[in-house]
């Protein structure tokens, strides 16, 4: 394909949006609301075109109020276009719209890609998010991590208490923003890893306290911090609603505490205080390789619906 023939450019408003989904993909459902609310703009939704054939398109997300991109959660490909097309048309479309979007700072936001469980396994599958990666590597990214996307019934029965741990609500920022500084010690998340090269736990954890967890408008009357029975604290769970599903958003054990089975009881309460507000399901996610805690997911009855890959332009 002769690239000088494709247009690249922004939406010019949520009137394109007809056009924008002409190609495919898990979010199309969301786009209307995510404007709505602020968490996407149409000068971060991008297409290719070539007369009115929509080629290719990608679109960043990030929380309401932000001034720049936290994800690129969106790039698509016309899959029928051939195979050194399809990596051309991308790479133009993405290297455009990322020298618009990002600035002479380059990019910061990470390319993220819900994928099938069993992506590999399946030919066409695996060209299409291969295609998609190999487009992102083009302009720099590399692989950062794949995690699994997990999801449980409401309906599905919750352990009760077995009374060997106490659960109360954190009692302010600090007490919780100090048990995540705890937990980093030994964790097996590669965000947190990456993380602490490049600062303290202390800062670490205060960051994702401020950039995750405070901006939940679910009520924090869910969360729970979980103790011994003399009160000493042994772990914690942040149920909350992220504003598309109720979610596990964290969980943890202290590192003096772990090896000791209380993982499953925490997220049985953390379970339990979102299956008590009537949710028709719950969602949560954890890296493939932190084998332990996606054991521990699946011995509550949540079951991997999909993976996520994330690149990294950092």
């Amino acid at each position: 394909m002769n690239t000088e023939l494709v247009t690249v450019r922004p939406l010019t408003g949520r009137a394109e949006l007809d056009l924008f989904r002409r190609l495919s993909y898990a979010l199309d459902a969301e786009l209307d609301t995510d404007l709505d609310e602020g968490r996407r703009r149409p000068e971060w939704m991008w297409i290719a075109l070539r007369g009115d054939r929509l080629l290719a398109r990608l679109a960043w997300w990030s929380r309401p109020g932000a001034d720049r991109p936290l994800l690129l959660d969106v790039l698509d490909i016309d899959d029928a276009l051939p195979g050194a097309d399809r990596l051309d048309v991308g790479e133009r479309l993405l290297r455009t719209a990322l020298s618009a979007v990002s600035g002479p700072e380059g990019p910061t936001a990470e390319y993220t890609r819900f994928v099938p469980p069993d992506w590999r396994d399946t030919p066409a599958v695996r060209r299409a998010v291969e295609d998609r990666m190999a487009v992102a590597a083009r302009t720099g990214a590399r692989p950062f991590v794949e995690r699994l996307r997990l999801d449980r019934p409401s309906g599905a029965p919750v352990p009760p208490p077995t009374g060997r741990l106490a659960f109360r609500t954190p009692r302010d920022e600090g007490e919780l923003t100090g048990l995540m500084t705890r937990v980093l010690d030994g964790t097996l998340d590669a965000h947190s890893l990456h993380d602490l090269t490049t600062m303290s736990a202390q800062e670490a954890a205060e960051a994702q306290y401020a950039d995750e967890l405070a901006g939940y408008r679910s009520p924090r009357e869910w969360w729970r911090v979980a103790t011994l029975p003399d009160g000493e604290p042994v772990g914690f769970v942040i149920p909350a609603h992220n504003g598309y599903n109720p979610i596990i958003a964290y969980i943890a054990v202290l590192p003096e505490h772990r090896g000791k089975g209380y993982v499953d009881e925490i997220l049985a309460e953390g379970t339990r205080v979102l299956t008590d507000q009537g949710v028709p399901w719950i969602r949560a996610s954890t890296d493939l390789g932190n084998v332990p805690m996606a054991e521990a997911f699946a011995r509550a009855g949540y079951h991997a619906f999909e993976r996520e890959i994330v690149m990294s332009w950092g």
